[in-house]
């Protein structure tokens, strides 16, 4: 039995929708006081009321993460909000596809901005307030996509989720001395609003390549991150868990017959 995170300050970057929700969900189901983090008012707004029907805390605050002065806005929300940070749950990702041989500045710029820059720029605001709680967490979302695997159109997408896994291990060494800890969940293919923009097709597609042949669930992931925010993980930093059905696993689709 883990011991319980209830009243524990959490802030979930992207938390408004696809796998943030999912996260923010799972722990505000573990009665963790949950700050999301969003773009768009109306979405973050609706996510906040629907995440909080059930009796759970859960606000929301308007940033764009890729901007160093919106994440220092994040940090002084969940200040005063909720008296500190205990678990940042560093989240925030887009994946737009765009060819190799047709990808923009733009293109790159949004996507390593958001994702990469993005994280390391809200855990550099959160830091103070994780080493304040003396059990600080941060628990990054990357991929399978980049760091694993490849896939046509998404080139900048898996150098941002590789770069990340390159922040993770150097952070680790230098969180550790402030006695903050930091993981990185590697999702595989997890039905969200934006796997659902791709079609059915893929989505039948995906599921025939996993062993487990289902795609993931957002909260699948959610239990991910929840579990390196327990005190059970706390001797665990600068590592990574896969969840992914397997998908990783089989040398080839032949592997997956009979």
């Amino acid at each position: 039995m883990f011991t319980s995170i209830a009243g524990r300050a959490v802030v979930v970057t992207g938390g408004s929708r696809g796998i943030g929700k999912g996260i923010a969900r799972v722990f505000a189901g573990a009665g963790g006081r949950v700050l999301i983090v969003g773009r768009d008012a109306d979405v973050a707004t609706s996510a906040a009321a629907d995440l909080s029907a059930g009796g759970a805390e859960v606000s929301h605050v308007l940033a764009d993460v890729s901007r160093r002065e919106d994440c220092h806005r994040i940090a002084a929300t969940a200040a005063e909000r909720l008296g500190g940070i205990d678990v940042l749950c560093a989240n925030a990702g887009i994946f737009p596809a765009a060819p190799l041989a047709e990808m923009t500045d733009q293109d790159i710029d949004e996507v390593l901005g958001t994702n990469l820059k993005g994280t390391i720029l809200t855990v550099q605001a959160c830091l103070p307030a994780l080493a304040a709680s003396g059990r600080g967490r941060v628990i990054l979302t990357s991929s399978i996509t980049g760091p694993i695997t490849g896939f046509p159109g998404w080139a900048h997408y898996g150098a941002s989720k590789a770069g990340q896994l390159g922040f993770l291990k150097t952070a680790a060494i230098e969180l550790a001395a402030s006695g903050i800890t930091i993981n990185a969940v590697l999702p595989g293919n997890i039905v969200t609003e934006g796997l659902d923009e791709l079609g059915e097709g893929y989505n039948a597609q995906m599921a025939a390549s996993i062993p487990l042949r289902r795609l993931g669930t957002v909260e699948e992931i959610g239990y991910a991150a929840l579990f390196f925010a327990t005190d059970e993980a706390r001797y665990i930093t600068g590592q990574t868990i896969v969840v992914d059905g397997g998908q990783v696993l089989p040398e080839s689709l032949a592997a997956l017959e009979g």
